[in-house]
C-alpha cells in the first residue's frame, strides 16, 4: 500500500468541447490509446472530529470543489477557499451595511483541515464587531464529506473586516439598524 493513496477516475477526453485542456505528452499518449484520459486526486483518509453547524451563524454560501481547484497535492487550493471566504463573509457584511462593501483586513485565517473535490462546503458567517464604517464578520467553513453524508468537518476558520463604501469608493458609515 502506498504512502499517499490516490484515486483514479476515467474522463472520456472531447478535445472539440474542452479548448483549454492541455494534456502532458503522457497523458496525450494514453488518451490516444484508449481516447480516456486519467484524472487524480488525493484520496488519503482526512481526520477530523464531526461537529453540528454553528445555529448562531448565518448560512452565506454552499459550493462544491471541482477538479480544476486542486493543488499540487490533490487537495483543494488554499486560494479557493480563501476567495470563498471572502465571497460569504461580504455577504453578511453587505447585508448589515445595506450596500457595498471592500475588504480592507484579513484579521486572521486558519486552515485546520484539507478540503477534497466533491466535499459539499458550507460557508456560515456571524458579526463579531460593527464599527463606525466597517465590519468585522467571522466566517467557518465545514466540509461535508462525499462518503460522510451529515457529518461536518470545521475546515477552516477565518475572521474579515469590511468598510462599507460609497457609490465613489469612499467609506461611509454603516447604518444603525437591523439588516433584512
Amino acid at each position: 500500500m502506498e504512502d499517499n493513496p490516490v484515486a483514479e477516475i476515467s474522463i472520456t477526453v472531447m478535445p472539440d468541447q474542452t479548448p483549454d485542456f492541455k494534456p502532458s505528452h503522457s497523458e496525450k499518449s494514453a488518451a490516444a490509446k484508449t481516447g480516456k484520459a486519467v484524472l487524480a486526486f488525493n484520496a488519503q483518509p482526512v481526520d477530523g472530529t464531526a461537529t453540528q453547524l454553528p445555529a448562531d451563524y448565518t448560512l452565506a454560501l454552499r459550493v462544491i470543489p471541482r477538479p480544476a481547484d486542486v493543488n499540487s497535492n490533490g487537495d483543494i487550493f488554499g486560494g479557493w477557499v480563501m476567495s470563498n471566504v471572502d465571497m460569504a463573509g461580504s455577504v453578511l457584511a453587505m447585508r448589515h451595511a445595506q450596500g457595498r462593501v471592500a475588504t480592507v483586513a484579513v484579521n486572521q485565517f486558519v486552515f485546520k483541515h484539507p478540503v477534497r473535490v466533491g466535499d459539499l462546503v458550507t460557508l456560515l458567517a456571524k458579526v463579531e464587531r460593527i464599527g463606525r464604517t466597517s465590519i468585522t464578520i467571522n466566517v467557518g467553513v465545514y466540509a461535508e464529506r462525499m462518503e460522510r453524508q451529515g457529518r461536518y468537518i470545521k475546515v477552516t476558520e477565518a475572521t474579515l473586516t469590511y468598510v462599507a463604501i460609497d457609490g465613489d469608493g469612499r467609506p461611509r458609515p454603516v447604518p444603525d439598524i437591523s439588516p433584512p
